[in-house]
């Protein structure tokens, strides 16, 4: 009687599980950081297209995928109690291959970002630290619901904008994006925080304090909430400062929308963090855009 191949243990990942593994759906938002930063910059586009197709898939596939890599290796016995399905404890990434596909797009991210000059590399030195920093113990800054999710969103949104200006300009930004990029940073800890809510269980059962675990989904909600709108506020005072008012309405607007969004989930914080990932945050990001061609009207560099 013949024993299937298919209840003998793979020794090489399945293609569409490592693809799972680096989540291509988590690319977007330092994808759209960088894009930001290079629209925020003031320089031509056209004439420098090849450092943003280079940055873009550096910051996305490459970093933030590598990062996801390693998140989920660290994770793996979270992820066992939370999403079984996941590659690497269902075993369609076997053995050691998440930890080496991890490595290995760390020194694809560290050859790329050299191409990308000084100013690149030094940002893609600082990514990949941060994403092991995350995730590997001892460090695991994931533990805690404050520092995690505070790394993770200036690493997705702050880091990228600034290396996508400074790449254009081959120096460092000015300092109007680099107040807005690192209060745009801030602001998507609330986001990383509603996040969290999709492993409650196995979070708290590992020892992940996350804020959904440590306050509750209600209390962690507000908090979020309100992290993401303070620096927006901020973000919208300056653009009124700056003189560039009919931006700064326009990013008032979207926060309005989020404050409708906030609402209808906090009727059911944990069951409806998922849908406001969805709505509220396509908003934030949105005024993120808006935000990035009003310092381009504003001189940029």
């Amino acid at each position: 009687m013949s024993v299937s191949l298919d209840l003998q243990p793979r020794k090489l990942p399945e293609p569409s599980a490592a693809l799972e593994l680096i989540k291509p759906i988590t690319w977007f938002p330092p994808m759209w950081a960088y894009a930001c930063g290079v629209v925020s910059s003031g320089a031509s586009i056209t004439e420098h297209w090849g450092p943003l197709v280079l940055g873009v898939l550096l910051a996305g596939p490459i970093v933030c995928g590598m990062s996801q890599a390693a998140n989920d290796w660290c994770d793996r016995h979270v992820d066992a109690i939370n999403e079984p399905n996941r590659p690497i404890p269902s075993g369609r990434v076997p053995g050691r291959w998440g930890l080496w596909i991890a490595l290995m797009m760390s020194a694809l991210a560290l050859v790329v970002g050299l191409a990308l000059g000084p100013w690149g590399f030094g940002a893609t030195v600082l990514a990949v630290m941060a994403a092991w920093a995350y995730s590997v113990e001892p460090i695991r800054m994931k533990r805690s619901g404050w520092w995690g999710p505070g790394l993770v969103g200036l690493s997705y949104e702050s880091l990228p904008w600034f290396t996508g200006a400074a790449v254009m300009v081959t120096g460092a930004p000015s300092w109007e994006i680099v107040i807005v990029a690192i209060l745009y940073g801030l602001g998507a800890h609330g986001i990383m925080t509603l996040n969290d809510f999709k492993a409650l269980e196995g979070d708290r059962q590992m020892g992940v304090n996350s804020l959904p675990v440590t306050l509750g989904p209600e209390r962690a909600a507000k908090i979020a909430c309100i992290v993401m709108l303070i620096p927006q506020l901020a973000v919208i005072g300056l653009l009124f400062a700056w003189g560039l008012s009919d931006r700064a309405l326009v990013v008032l607007a979207l926060v309005v929308l989020q404050l409708w969004a906030m609402r209808e989930m906090m009727e059911d914080p944990k069951g409806r963090a998922p849908w406001y990932n969805g709505t509220g945050v396509l908003f934030y990001v949105s005024g993120m855009m808006v935000t990035a061609f009003a310092l381009r009207g504003l001189g940029g560099v």
